[in-house]
């Protein structure tokens, strides 16, 4: 005899609820661009994983190269959603930056903005915001960034499908 519910995930802690449009991986391409570099496009997989009995989601993140398929950036961390709808998260990042950041979450139009409160080990960076958003069984986002030289502007969007 099967157990109830055998092979359905288990519901997420209900702190991480409202979240739970993003949990699971995703995979796209996205660009790239600055005022001080050249444009670029890559590849993408993003895991939002949780344990039920955890109040946090598990997040990593890698891009390669689009045409070489060769191994870019890397980021991993958590995310941690708050009774009042907002949401702290911190991230390391593979080139030793790490960011505090803060935002909120519309559960309903599936969307989290966040704003850094902290770029630490970092020598030029100065700000990143992060806006996500989920629609169409799509999850992309925008990232945006300001150094000691540059104002904030868009760095990085994407646009990517759960697998």
């Amino acid at each position: 005899m099967e157990a109830a519910g055998a092979g359905t995930p288990p519901a997420p802690h209900p702190a991480v609820a409202s979240l739970a449009f993003l949990l699971g991986k995703w995979r796209g391409e996205g660009e790239g661009s600055f005022p001080t570099i050249s444009s670029f496009r890559y590849g993408e997989e993003l895991l939002f994983s949780h344990h039920p009995s955890k109040p946090v989601i598990s997040y990593t993140q890698k891009t390669w190269k689009a045409a070489s398929g060769e191994p870019m950036h890397a980021e991993s961390g958590y995310w941690r959603p708050r009774p009042d709808g907002s949401v702290e998260v911190v991230i390391s990042q593979s080139t030793g930056l790490a960011e505090v950041q803060k935002g909120s979450y519309d559960a309903e139009n599936k969307t989290v903005t966040l704003q850094s409160e902290l770029v630490g080990n970092a020598s030029k960076v100065k700000q990143i915001t992060r806006a996500f958003k989920v629609a169409d069984g799509e999850l992309s986002y925008v990232v945006q960034m300001a150094t000691i030289t540059t104002s904030l502007q868009p760095h990085l969007k994407a646009l990517l499908k759960k697998i």
